[in-house]
């Protein structure tokens, strides 16, 4: 059965492919990006399956605008893909506000709102799915790349509260956690001029690793994306790659042993004579 994607972040890279394999198996996609127009080609040979629209997802009225048109027009909607993102490299001293703006209006807020406008439509109709693009940066952190971490970070926070909230009107949702994927993300990210002060830190990341040692596959990822969309019963977490998934594990077991080494002192704050449930 055919299905019909709402898709931000959709003129180039996964965003771009998953648009292409949708519609190439005959599924109707309503795509969103800053220049609709990189998608002429597409609409060239599908018509009337390729929705598309102007979105900036920095603009939280111009979302929910959008939102609307889309299943006003188009009228069920059954999988919503939030993939639209960037990253910026640089110590936090050497990243401005304009920086921390554009990166938490984009990677955070922009999902958050996404997630607000669709909920009161896709409850209406009794259900869909929804799919977040995060990382296995919202688990880990690089230092050097702390605000990309501090919108990821947010975005696992945020759908961890709010999947629960809508599960009960049929909404599903899904935060894949990739790697390091091949793919253009790295040809637009932003690179900040180091400081002297930082000039020779070496834990600082100030490149992303060459190609060659990145785990991603763009084409299996985006399958996986499918593959999410059609599952009946998916997971809330998604991990892709075998380097998001040793380092996952890795950060979250050494997380654990941290905060077990507290055991005997965590309590001490608490009231006296209160009693712990667990």
């Amino acid at each position: 059965m055919t299905k019909t994607w709402f898709i931000t972040g959709s003129s180039r890279g996964m965003g771009r492919e998953l648009v292409e394999k949708l519609l190439a198996r005959g599924d109707r996609v309503a795509a969103t990006a800053r220049r609709p127009e990189q998608l002429d080609d597409l609409a060239d040979t599908y018509g009337d399956l390729l929705w598309r629209h102007a979105l900036d997802v920095t603009d939280s009225a111009q979302i929910r605008k959008v939102v609307d048109e889309a299943f006003a027009e188009l009228g069920h909607i059954d999988v919503i893909v939030s993939n639209a993102g960037f990253g910026i490299l640089g110590a936090a001293e050497e990243l401005d506000d304009d920086d921390t703006r554009r990166m938490l209006e984009t990677n955070l807020l922009g999902s958050i709102t996404l997630a607000q406008a669709v909920t009161p439509h896709l409850r209406q109709q009794g259900g869909g799915r929804f799919i977040q693009l995060s990382s296995m940066g919202g688990h880990i952190a690089f230092p050097g790349f702390s605000l990309y971490h501090a919108a990821k970070w947010g975005v696992e926070g945020f759908f961890e509260a709010w999947g629960p909230e809508v599960e009960p009107f049929g909404i599903t949702t899904t935060l894949v956690e990739p790697g390091l994927i091949r793919t253009s993300f790295y040809e637009v990210m932003g690179r900040k001029e180091p400081l002297p002060a930082y000039a020779n830190n070496t834990a600082i990341m100030r490149q992303e690793a060459p190609l060659e040692e990145m785990a991603g596959d763009q084409s299996k990822v985006v399958d996986g994306l499918i593959a999410a969309g059609e599952n009946p019963e998916p997971p809330r977490r998604l991990v892709m790659g075998s380097d998001a998934y040793s380092m996952i594990t890795d950060a979250l077991q050494a997380r654990i042993l941290e905060i077990r080494a507290q055991h005997d002192t965590a309590g001490l704050t608490d009231v006296d004579g209160f009693a712990a449930s667990n």
